[in-house]
C-alpha cells in the first residue's frame, strides 16, 4: 500500500473529527448530518465506471466574467452540484450545500487531498441566481482556500446558456408558476443530483439524497486517486 493512503485508521478517525466539526459549523443551514445508513465499502475495493463526458458551455463566476465550465471541471476531481439558491428542500440544494461544506472540511484536514479537489456549485435559476446573489449565497466559502480547496459558485447568462449544461448531465428542472396568492410565484422543482468527476472531465458517480454522505464521497475520491496512481506506476486497478 502507498504512503498517500496508509495509515487509514488513523485518518479516518481525523475525518470523523472533521465531519463533526463541520456539521456543527453549518447548523445554520439545517439540521446535523445524518451518518449513512450503510457501511461505505473501503477506497480501492471497487472501481468507479466512466459514466459520460462533462458537457461545456459557458458559466459566469461570482465577478460575472464569463469562462468555459471545463475551466472547472478538469485538472482536479470535482463534485459538482446543481441548486438554486431559494430551495428551501431540507432533502435538496440545502443538504448539497451541507455536504459540500463537510467535506471541504474534511479535506482540510487531510493533507494528501490538498490540491488535488476542487468543490463546484452551479445554479440553474439565472433568472434569479446572478453572480452578486452567488456571491452573498457563498460568503466566505468562494474566497477560503484552506487546505488547498476552492469552493467555486457559478451561474450562467440566460436559461439559453443554462439549458446544455442540464440537458448534458442529465439535471432534470420543472418550472412551475403558482399564482393562488396576491403575488406570481415562480417555483423549481428537481431531484438532487451530485456529480464525482475525475481529473479528465468524465462523471465516475452521480449521488442522489440517498446515497451523498461526506464519508462516501471521500471514499470515492480516494479511489480515484488510487487508480490515478496505479495507471501512473503500471500497476493493475482494483478490481470491482
Amino acid at each position: 500500500m502507498n504512503a498517500l493512503f496508509s495509515g487509514r485508521a488513523a485518518r479516518a478517525a481525523v475525518l470523523c473529527a472533521a465531519l463533526i466539526r463541520a456539521s456543527a459549523a453549518a447548523a445554520h443551514a439545517g439540521a446535523a448530518l445524518a451518518p449513512p445508513q450503510f457501511v461505505p465499502p473501503p477506497p480501492g475495493s471497487y472501481t468507479l465506471q466512466r459514466i459520460m463526458p462533462v458537457p461545456d458551455g459557458r458559466v459566469l463566476d461570482i465577478d460575472g466574467r464569463a469562462q468555459p465550465l471545463a475551466r472547472f471541471t478538469r485538472g482536479r476531481i470535482t463534485l459538482l452540484g446543481f441548486i438554486y439558491t431559494s430551495c428551501t428542500d431540507p432533502t435538496g440544494c440545502p443538504l448539497a450545500y451541507r455536504v459540500f461544506d463537510a467535506l471541504k472540511a474534511a479535506v482540510a484536514a487531510t493533507p494528501a487531498l490538498h490540491g488535488r479537489v476542487r468543490l463546484v456549485t452551479l445554479s440553474f435559476d439565472p433568472l434569479r441566481d446572478s453572480p452578486a446573489t452567488m456571491r452573498d449565497y457563498a460568503g466566505s466559502r468562494a474566497t477560503d482556500e484552506a487546505g488547498g480547496l476552492r469552493w467555486y459558485f457559478l451561474t450562467t447568462a440566460s436559461a439559453r446558456a443554462l439549458l446544455p449544461l442540464v440537458d448534458g448531465f442529465g439535471q432534470d428542472v420543472r418550472v412551475a408558476v403558482d399564482r393562488s396568492g396576491k403575488r406570481t410565484r415562480r417555483e423549481l422543482s428537481h431531484v438532487l443530483k451530485v456529480f464525482l468527476i475525475d481529473r479528465a472531465g468524465d462523471v465516475r458517480e452521480i449521488y442522489s439524497s440517498n446515497f451523498l454522505y461526506p464519508q462516501v464521497v471521500m471514499n470515492d475520491i480516494e479511489t480515484l486517486l488510487m487508480e490515478e496512481r496505479a495507471a501512473t506506476s503500471g500497476a493493475a486497478p482494483a478490481s470491482p
